[in-house]
């Protein structure tokens, strides 16, 4: 038997040895698992709340159909925000100048977004868009939009005003918004993809934001009664229907009331 505890031995190094790679192995599966969830979460964060993104990190089905290259259709609350005068105040401010201005700009907006909840799905030159009720489902989505608006309102009167003093312009913010089927959905190419949203109700939030004056938020007859639905008047204005280039039939549309609307125009800065 003593000619085989050599053996026993390196049999029971090779076992112990091959445990302790297990052992290493598997907390090196866990640690990349968890600095991918954390890429996963910060990724997310980009474009939504930290709390939704803790919501869609815990749901495997809906966090795998984020990160795939299928769509879904979904009803959804869409948001569009425009800046007045971004034209005058590029023209006016050397470009060094302009960055930290819009970065101060899509700050105020998102955080305001992120607090209702939304998601912001496009972010281009001086305009955002926004998302309520996807990815995930809020079934307070038009209330929410209407909140974070008369919030985003609010907040950029006070950001104009620090501008004006700071760098001598002017500049008003202008809110459309409106609800309706979209699809969302990673589109784009195999080298680059945004996770979008897209269909008429898009579009037709975006024309409405086009045509909303400085201070004011003009919204559709969809959102209206979503609102009416839930019990929440808001003491909507109605306005003359609206006719949209490329539809056949103008559409109803609100605005919500303000203390005082601005009458802005692109003429520079007097002294």
């Amino acid at each position: 038997m003593s000619s085989d505890e050599p053996l026993r031995a390196h049999i029971e190094a090779l076992v112990h040895a091959g445990s302790v790679r297990r052992k290493s192995a598997a907390a090196q599966l866990e640690a990349e698992i968890r600095r991918r969830e954390e890429v996963l979460r910060q990724t997310f964060r980009r474009y939504v709340s930290p709390r939704v993104a803790d919501k869609i990190l815990e749901d495997a089905q809906l966090r795998d159909t984020l990160l795939s290259t299928a769509d879904a259709r979904a009803h959804a609350v869409v948001l569009f925000a425009d800046l007045r005068g971004f034209t005058s105040i590029a023209e006016q401010l050397e470009p060094h100048s302009v960055v930290p201005l819009l970065n101060e700009y899509f700050s105020l907006l998102t955080e305001i977004t992120f607090r209702h909840e939304g998601t912001v799905f496009h972010m281009a030159g001086d305009c955002l868009m926004l998302g309520f009720g996807v990815p995930l489902e809020q079934p307070d989505s038009a209330q929410r939009a209407v909140r974070a608006a008369r919030e985003m309102l609010d907040g950029f009167r006070e950001l104009a005003r620090s501008w004006r003093e700071r760098y001598r312009i002017e500049a008003g913010l202008g809110i459309g918004i409106n609800e309706g089927d979209v699809v969302a959905g990673n589109i784009g190419s195999s080298s680059y993809m945004n996770y979008t949203i897209i269909g008429d109700a898009v579009n037709v939030a975006a024309r409405l934001c086009q045509r909303a004056r400085a201070g004011e938020i003009l919204f559709s007859r969809t959102l209206k009664q979503s609102l009416d639905a839930h019990g929440v008047d808001i003491g909507a204005t109605p306005l003359p229907a609206l006719q949209l280039r490329g539809r056949s039939h103008p559409i109803d549309i609100f605005c919500v009331p303000l203390e005082t609307r601005l009458q802005w125009s692109a003429e520079p800065f007097a002294a």
